[in-house]
């Protein structure tokens, strides 16, 4: 059984990575900025604690303990690259200080390369309303890349996923590439990405790399 921390736990992919993990028998913290708002994350084997993943001290007040981080964070109201700048910067050095050193992130799909050193969002006709989320992604991992954490950014399709399929606990894994799409396959989900995040930080398979799964 593993402890862990889940940040952005009332998202899409949080709110599933935390049920996923529970549902193993691992036990986790899962971290709101509200939780007020999210009383229904309170289960048996889950916390539910309010934090602010941009404060290097809260990340490691609720880290301290911890085997493992998963970081599902999302703001629409904040500069893609200054909010995931922030949110990378203080989970490097609260983890540090917590003394945590697995972390697994989402990645964005649209940062994955889609030809070696070539991102999709660097790809002629790239839509610009969606470049800089997407830049914002790679400030993240840049940030990781230069720290000492044992980190992996899991990074699902550029595509939307499924908020609404069944989870069938199979997926794909590749390099930081974009998989190659199988004609006439569904949309990736929510629920499989979850598996994959908990798989990652529970697992001994993936150091300090950026890996797409589909």
């Amino acid at each position: 059984m593993s402890r862990i921390v889940v940040f952005g736990a009332g998202g899409n992919a949080g709110r599933r990575a935390v049920a996923e993990a529970v549902t193993r028998g691992h036990r986790v913290t899962a971290v709101v900025r509200d939780a007020a708002k999210h009383r229904q994350l309170a289960a048996e084997g889950v916390t539910l604690v309010e934090g602010d993943v941009t404060e290097a001290g809260s990340v490691a007040a609720v880290a301290a303990g911890h085997d493992a981080v998963i970081s599902t964070v999302f703001r629409a109201d904040v500069a893609p690259a200054d909010f995931y700048g922030e949110v990378s910067r203080a989970l490097v050095a609260g983890l540090t200080e917590a003394g945590v050193s697995r972390l697994v992130a989402v990645g964005v799909g649209t940062a994955l390369e889609a030809a070696p050193g070539v991102a999709v969002h660097d790809s002629p006709g790239f839509p610009e309303e969606y470049r800089q989320f997407s830049i914002g992604h790679s400030v993240e991992n840049d940030v990781y890349r230069a720290s000492a954490l044992d980190w992996v950014v899991v990074t699902p399709p550029p595509t939307v996923l499924d908020a609404d399929a069944e989870r069938t606990g199979s997926y794909r894994v590749g390099g930081p590439g974009v998989l190659p799409t199988e004609e006439g396959a569904p949309a990736f989900s929510y629920a499989d990405l979850a598996v994959a995040l908990v798989d990652v930080a529970t697992r001994d398979d993936h150091h300090r790399e950026v890996i797409a799964v589909g």
